[in-house]
């Protein structure tokens, strides 16, 4: 198949942003981004979305992401049911999977920590759905990590579904490059 030349080009662009923000996340100091990751979960915890959903999806952080071990506690702690996405490296899909207060994870196909135990939500049901990226514009749109799998699911989600996605400051950029099948978030979350 051939690819068009414009395609090609937002293809080599994003791979020059993931390639650079990656670097950053793996090389910011701890301490800045537990500092940075707080001021998030602040944020978020405020937020009229957050506060009136009732399902929602994290995600486990791995790579230098903002942390949301203590945005899932707090949730918890108000009631809220969290789940996080359970990964098929087959078909590259998620399936968002309940998350139990002190639950035994594993690491997926990708790496990412998963619950041993599963009980699946189904997406339809989620109230908001929490995202990570690579990078954000301040209009939503997302670079992530380059499978499609958030993309994928955020397009099978209901109109209702709120999504929001977290970030550092150095995440932001002015114009995030989007192809046809590129998924934005409704709100962005950064210090």
């Amino acid at each position: 198949m051939k690819v068009k030349p414009v395609c090609r080009l937002v293809m080599l662009t994003k791979a020059r942003i993931r390639s650079k923000i990656l670097l950053r996340l793996k090389t910011q100091k701890e301490e800045d981004r537990n500092r940075k990751s707080k001021l998030i979960t602040h944020k978020l915890l405020r937020n009229k979305v957050f506060k009136k959903a009732k399902i929602v999806m994290f995600y486990i952080a791995f790579g230098g992401e903002v942390n949301t071990e203590e945005m899932i506690r707090e949730a918890q702690k108000t009631g809220k049911l969290i789940c996080v996405p359970v990964c098929r490296k087959d078909r590259e899909t998620m399936q968002p999977a309940i998350l139990e207060d002190h639950a035994k994870l594993i690491k997926g196909p990708y790496g990412v920590l998963e619950p041993a135990t599963r009980a699946h939500v189904e997406p339809k049901d989620l109230d908001l759905v929490i995202v990570p990226g690579v990078a954000f514009d301040k209009k939503g749109n997302r670079l992530g990590r380059g499978k499609g799998c958030y993309d994928r699911f955020l397009c099978s989600l209901s109109e209702k579904t709120a999504s929001i996605g977290l970030a550092f400051d150095f995440q932001i950029l002015p114009l995030v490059p989007t192809a046809c099948h590129d998924v934005s978030v409704k709100q962005v979350i950064f210090p």
